[in-house]
């Protein structure tokens, strides 16, 4: 981890309104960074320079660098929680559909989405050297299996069928995030992507 003094200096403004920067605009530079770079990229003083402010401004919303990365990742986790928690009601009456709703959402590409993929990518990236976050994402992992199962045990014949199910599925949807993460990925891939686990372990099911 990055250590720097932890002397406060006077914040600087951040723009030429004189308005300084809050605690949320340092975690979103770090959430760029991490996207863009990866964890090892989310440097206090490269964070400073892209925002325009001294590192001091940082010190006044942040212990040190491990402070920053542990506000940010909690900051992601409670948004996942909060994602799990709205998906938990169905989308549809028909559970197929609903399945095929949720899918085309952990799927979507571009924009805000697409770079929630390539965050999530570098925080497993992360996740394999630091034993706090590999707990944080088993955590993740596990309240995201249990979401899926309870969708899927609507249309497999017995409660192990749709565990299995959910596994396989949350499987393909981690898979396609390596595929659909690159900026370039054509609309295409994401269509194939539906079409196959859509057919394959949602409506394939109801036969």
């Amino acid at each position: 981890m990055e250590v720097l003094p932890s002397t406060p200096e006077e914040p600087t403004p951040a723009r030429s309104t004189g308005t300084r920067l809050k605690r949320d605009d340092w975690l979103d530079a770090a959430f760029n960074a991490a996207v863009e770079h990866g964890f090892d990229g989310v440097r206090v003083l490269v964070l400073a320079e892209t925002l325009g402010v001294t590192r001091g401004s940082f010190y006044w919303h942040f212990k040190d660098h491990a402070d920053l990365i542990a506000a940010l990742l909690e900051r992601w986790r409670a948004g996942e929680a909060a994602s799990n928690q709205r998906m938990q009601q169905p989308a549809s009456t028909d559970p197929i559909a609903d399945l095929e709703i949720l899918l085309d959402a952990a799927l979507s590409h571009g924009g805000e989405d697409l770079r929630n993929m390539r965050f999530e990518l570098a925080l497993r990236g992360l996740g394999r050297r630091d034993p706090t976050v590999a707990s944080m994402l088993l955590e993740v992992d596990r309240a995201r299996m249990a979401l899926f199962a309870g969708k899927f045990v609507c249309i497999a014949p017995d409660a192990k069928t749709a565990t299995d199910l959910a596994a396989l599925f949350y499987l393909a949807i981690v898979g396609s995030f390596q595929a659909l993460s690159r900026p370039q990925t054509a609309h295409a891939t994401k269509q194939y992507l539906l079409e196959i686990i859509g057919h394959y372990l949602i409506r394939q099911q109801s036969h």
